[in-house]
Parts: structure tokens; sequence; C-alpha cells
């Protein structure tokens, strides 16, 4: 059976041929060798990433938690904590800290909120305000996204590297082209130049 036209010219660095060099066998296995490690490479890299995400949020889960709080101030008046739509301002609210000392700091509330009125604010294991952790959801959106971010960053790299690499080749044939046709001109009679 015969082989489609198109991939005979595909694959023609890999057949016997009179008129192939040393340098397009080298060019084909830079391209096998490029797309296997983008794509292993590319995907082991996004997994990794991938993982590093899941045990980030992981380790927030268990570094930080929620604490009653007691604000200070009345949050009518106070600087809106987003932009428009978001009901929330930011306060002044006063918590204990896991060692027992008393802290203050600015949290997002209600913008209804009276002063003395209790919220819930998170911490770290410090005992200093933070953001709450990510939820499951966010954690497996943010691991998927960040895997394929990473792992296209890397396939990507890998095939502007086999890229360059291609580039040279042909510099190199050019100018050893450039040199056999000055031969042959020589040859013939003709002077180059």
């Amino acid at each position: 059976m015969a082989t489609a036209p198109c991939a005979r010219i595909r694959c023609w660095r890999w057949r016997r041929n009179p008129l192939r060099r040393l340098s397009d066998v080298i060019e084909a296995w830079i391209i096998l060798a490029g797309w296997v490690l983008a794509l292993v490479g590319g995907l082991y890299a996004g997994l990794a990433a991938a993982d590093a995400v899941e045990r980030s949020a992981d380790r927030q889960r268990t570094e930080r938690r929620e604490v009653s709080a007691v604000l200070v101030e009345d949050a009518k008046g106070q600087v809106p904590a987003r932009a428009a739509g978001d009901p929330r301002v930011w306060a002044t609210v006063r918590w204990t800290a896991p060692d027992g000392s008393t802290r203050t700091g600015e949290a997002r509330v209600s913008a209804t909120s009276p002063a003395d009125d209790r919220v819930t604010v998170w911490i770290d294991k410090s005992g200093d305000l933070t953001t709450p952790p990510l939820t499951d959801g966010q954690a497996r959106s943010h691991a998927a996204a960040g895997g394929l971010l990473v792992a296209t960053g890397a396939g990507g790299i890998v095939l502007a590297a086999v890229s360059v690499a291609r580039f040279h080749l042909d510099q190199r044939r050019m100018r050893q082209w450039a040199v056999e046709w000055e031969r042959i001109d020589t040859r013939w009679g003709r002077k180059a130049g």
C-alpha cells in the first residue's frame, strides 16, 4: 500500500535519500525530542504546579482560623471595601490573638454594622488578620488554571528552543550551500561575486 504524498513529504528526513544531509537527520531528531519533551515535560510541570497550589491551599486551611471580633467604630460612612455594589466597608475591629493579646486592625464588615457589634474575621497562626482560606472549589480551579498555564509555558519554552535550533541549522545549511555554489560556479568558469 502506498503512503500518502503528504506523509512522505513530512517524513523525508527519516527515509534514505541521496539528498539528505547530516543536518537534516539532526533536525529530525531535534524536532522529535522537542515535541516529546514539550508534551511530557509540560505535563509533569503542570501537574507539579497544580500539586503546589493544592498544598498551599491545604496549608492555608490548617494555619488560618475564624475568630469573633468586636467593631470599634460604626461602619456607616467608612471607605467601601471594593468596587460599587459590594455592601461591605473597611472598619476597625478588635480581637484576641492565640497568645491572649488584644489586637486591632482593619477588616471588611457590613456597611450597616454599629459599633460594638460582633463580626467574624480570619487570622493566621501569629494572630494577624488575613483573608479566608480558599474553598475546595477555589483550590481546584486555581490548581487547574495554574497547572495549565505552567504546562503551556514549559511546553512553549521547549518548542521555542527547538525553533531556535532549527533556525541555526538553516543558517548553517545556507552557508554550506553558498560555499558549494561558489565552488560549482568556479568549476564552470564563472567568477563569483
